[in-house]
């Protein structure tokens, strides 16, 4: 699925919405790749084996908000990971609309 971005990325996108909900917690997750296996190759896992995925190395991450009750998530933005005091971080590249939806496979 293509992410549709705003041609201008200033002050828009799902950060600068109603003020009211601005101290509403959600909970945000890096998504860095996917894959689909089946649960024969699942059960071959062990210490030390090793998954490859689609995504090339300096692609695009997804920074998803997680709806915790549901089995749901929408793109908030796509960034590039990054390193900030030793700790993982993503300098985001650009914003979603609310209506794009993550893949689900």
């Amino acid at each position: 699925m293509a992410l549709n971005i705003f041609p201008d990325q200033q002050n828009h996108g799902v950060f600068h919405t109603h003020a009211f909900l601005e101290d509403v917690p959600i909970q945000i997750s890096a998504e860095i790749a996917r894959k689909r296996i089946n649960f024969g190759e699942l059960l071959k896992l062990k210490k030390g084996s090793t998954l490859e995925f689609s995504k090339l190395v300096g692609e695009p991450v997804d920074l998803m908000i997680v709806d915790p009750n549901f089995d749901n998530s929408s793109i908030a933005a796509r960034g590039e990971i990054v390193v900030v005091n030793e700790r993982y971080g993503i300098r985001i590249t650009a914003l979603a609309r609310p209506e794009d939806k993550a893949d689900t496979d």
